[in-house]
């Protein structure tokens, strides 16, 4: 009985000392910027990866040069493939760096010309602003289609050899590879 407890609060210490590396992120490293005047509102658009490609996840974030205390703003993406503007979304805190506003793991689905339009409002008043002309390459890899039958092969393959299974193990069942008892 004095094993099992002890071992017992071996685990749960062991599940207690590893806990603080299993919660920890990785930092947001911001590789490319962008400067950007939303209207009295000077901004800092970082970027985890550069160049920007189609379908690659990162992160994004939004930085006014005075900070985001006292003040809210949006958002909206210019898509070039359809041409229209998205609805606005509220530019909130990175859940990985609380001190500015950003976006996690975001992709950007198309390759073209992108246009970011920001509002912002605060002590100085109600500001607009965009960021023009951003570049997103293609998409890195095969196209998405040739992605998707490359990686259905396997389960093409396992489904077949299932079926196969399934059918000799039928077969034996009914009784035509079983033995003649007497």
């Amino acid at each position: 009985m004095r094993k099992t407890l002890l071992a017992l609060a071996a685990a749960i210490g062991l599940l207690f000392a590893t806990t603080p590396a299993a919660n920890a992120y990785e930092p947001v490293n911001i590789v490319h910027t962008e400067r950007v005047p939303v209207g009295p509102y000077g901004m800092t658009v970082g970027f985890s990866t550069w160049p920007l490609r189609a379908m690659q996840s990162l992160d994004f974030t939004f930085i006014p040069d005075d900070g985001i205390a006292g003040k809210s703003g949006t958002l909206a993406f210019l898509n070039p493939e359809t041409g229209r503007l998205g609805r606005p979304q509220p530019l909130a805190k990175h859940p990985r760096k609380l001190e500015v506003w950003g976006l996690d793991i975001r992709a950007l689905q198309t390759q073209g010309s992108w246009t970011f339009r920001f509002e912002i409002e605060g002590p100085a008043g109600k500001g607009t602003g965009e960021l023009r002309d951003l570049t997103v390459l293609e998409q890195p890899g095969p196209p998405m289609a040739v992605s998707w039958s490359i990686s259905l092969i396997p389960l093409i393959v396992l489904a077949v050899l299932i079926t196969v299974a399934w059918r000799r193990t039928r077969s034996r069942l009914r009784g035509n590879g079983l033995p003649a008892t007497a």
